[in-house]
């Protein structure tokens, strides 16, 4: 991690942006163009063409796509991009956040709310599933990054306060606070919780990464998958998984 450059990035980014009611609504949001920016500083590498799709970066080596949500936006590219180029997905999370609403009407912005829920690397696994089927081909790398961020929300719910259904505005990151590289099916066991034993269950999982039970099962489903888990039998009803003991 270089935290001078994130910091500079993040600067310069969120001053070019032309106020807060601009943010998010002019092309990419700011997640997004400061971590291109971070992980290419040279504006000649982004946005490149490759065969009617748009990588974000591309430097003559590898390929970067900075995803912030829906990874099944990545099925058509992900054959024409690997069978030219390693490829690496840089997902981001919110490790820590502060919401802030806006009024759409004024442009009044609350000051910061600090939520209560600190953000996981485990919560990936409901995108990966949408790219399963790519995740062992050697070429296909992960870089799960957290983030504390600010994130802008519009009054414009259907509640009484009108924060419930509510859009997001745009998140602008504050701080870079982890980055997990996933290169080979061996470093999935870094999104295994250390709390978890040699042998568990979906439930057992649950209750050590925080996600909910539904995706729980996509994890360990993803992990059996990749095969630094497996199935050894039941414990009653459940299914129990056994870590991979890797040398």
């Amino acid at each position: 991690m270089n935290q001078q450059l994130f910091h500079k990035v993040c600067d310069d980014v969120i001053g070019q942006q032309p106020g807060l009611m601009g943010v998010g609504t002019l092309g990419e949001k700011t997640v997004h163009s400061v971590l291109k920016n971070y992980y290419d500083t040279n504006d000649n590498n982004h946005e490149i063409k490759i065969d009617g799709f748009i990588a974000d970066i591309c430097n003559g080596n590898e390929i970067i796509e900075i995803q912030t949500r829906s990874f099944d936006r990545l099925r058509k590219k992900l054959p024409v991009f690997l069978d030219r180029y390693p490829v690496t997905i840089v997902y981001p999370i919110p490790y820590i956040k502060w919401i802030r609403w806006v009024d759409p009407q004024t442009g009044e912005i609350t000051p910061p709310r600090k939520s209560p829920k600190k953000g996981t690397p485990y919560s990936i696994f409901p995108e990966l599933y949408k790219i399963k089927n790519y995740l062992l081909i050697p070429n296909l790398r992960l870089k799960i990054v957290m983030l504390n961020m600010e994130e802008y929300r519009f009054l414009d719910g259907w509640s009484k306060d009108k924060k419930k259904g509510s859009s997001r505005c745009d998140r602008i990151p504050i701080d870079l606070i982890q980055e997990i590289h996933i290169t080979c099916p061996e470093d999935y066991s870094l999104l295994i919780p250390e709390a978890l034993g040699d042998e568990f269950t979906s439930k057992d999982y649950k209750k050590a990464s925080g996600l909910s039970m539904g995706a729980s099962n996509i994890a360990v489903n993803i992990l059996n998958h990749i095969g630094c888990i497996t199935r050894i039998g039941k414990k009653g009803r459940a299914y129990l998984y056994a870590r991979k003991k890797y040398k």
